[in-house]
C-alpha cells in the first residue's frame, strides 16, 4: 500500500472521489494526509469527515516537511491553485500528479485556472475540451501526460454546464491514474508516459 498526500485549495470533489475509490478498495494505496493553503478550503472538512489528517499550511517548505514525515509515495494535486517550486518537484520527482480541466497543451499554463480554463475553450470557439492528468515538472502543466479524455462541447454549453461534464471526466481519470501509479504499471519515457498493463 503506498501513502498518498493529497493537496487542494477548494471544495476538493477530486479528493472525495480519490476517498471512495480507496474506500471500494480499487486503489492499493491510502491518504494519509490532505494539505490546502486555504484555511477555510471545504476539501479539509472532506479529509476530517473521513478521519483523515487535515492540515493548513502556506509555506511549502513546511509543506513538504509534513509530506515527508508521512513517508508520502504520491502526491496528488487535486484542485491545488498554486505554482509548486522547482525544490517541491525535486523533493517529489517522478511522484507528483495533477488533474487539469482541458486537453493540454490547450488552455493551460499560468492564469489557466477554474472557470477561465472552461471560459477559454468556450471564447476561442474550441469544439472539443475534456481533462489531463499528468505528472509535474517545474514548469505550468507541462509534465508528462498519462491519461487524457475528452468531450464534445455543445452549442448551448455555458461555462457551469462545461465544468460540470469536464468535472465528471476528472473523477474518472484522476482515480485510474492512481490506481495505476499505486500498481507500478506507469513507466516515463522522454516526454511519454505508458500505461504497462
Amino acid at each position: 500500500m503506498l501513502n498518498i498526500g493529497v493537496l487542494v485549495s477548494g471544495g476538493g470533489t477530486n479528493l472525495q472521489a480519490i476517498i471512495d475509490e480507496e474506500k471500494l478498495g480499487n486503489i492499493k494505496g491510502s491518504i494519509k494526509v490532505v494539505i490546502s493553503n486555504k484555511k477555510d478550503a471545504f476539501g479539509l472538512e472532506r479529509a476530517r469527515h473521513n478521519n483523515i489528517e487535515a492540515i493548513y499550511e502556506t509555506n511549502e517548505d513546511k509543506v513538504i516537511e509534513i509530506l515527508k514525515s508521512h513517508d508520502i509515495d504520491l502526491v496528488v494535486l487535486a484542485g491545488y491553485l498554486k505554482i509548486i517550486s522547482p525544490k517541491f518537484v525535486n523533493e517529489f520527482r517522478d511522484k507528483i500528479i495533477n488533474i487539469h480541466p482541458s486537453l493540454i497543451p490547450s488552455f493551460c499554463g499560468e492564469g489557466y485556472y477554474g472557470k477561465k480554463v472552461h471560459q477559454g475553450v468556450l471564447d476561442y470557439g474550441a469544439k472539443v475540451t475534456g481533462a489531463t492528468v499528468h505528472f509535474v515538472d517545474e514548469g505550468a502543466d507541462t509534465g508528462p501526460i498519462i491519461i487524457q479524455e475528452s468531450i464534445k462541447v455543445n452549442n448551448n454549453d455555458d461555462c457551469i454546464s462545461l465544468a460540470k461534464r469536464v468535472l465528471e471526466i476528472e473523477h474518472k481519470i484522476l482515480k485510474r491514474s492512481i490506481k495505476l501509479f499505486c500498481e507500478n504499471k506507469l513507466s516515463i519515457h522522454g516526454r511519454r508516459v505508458f500505461i504497462n498493463e
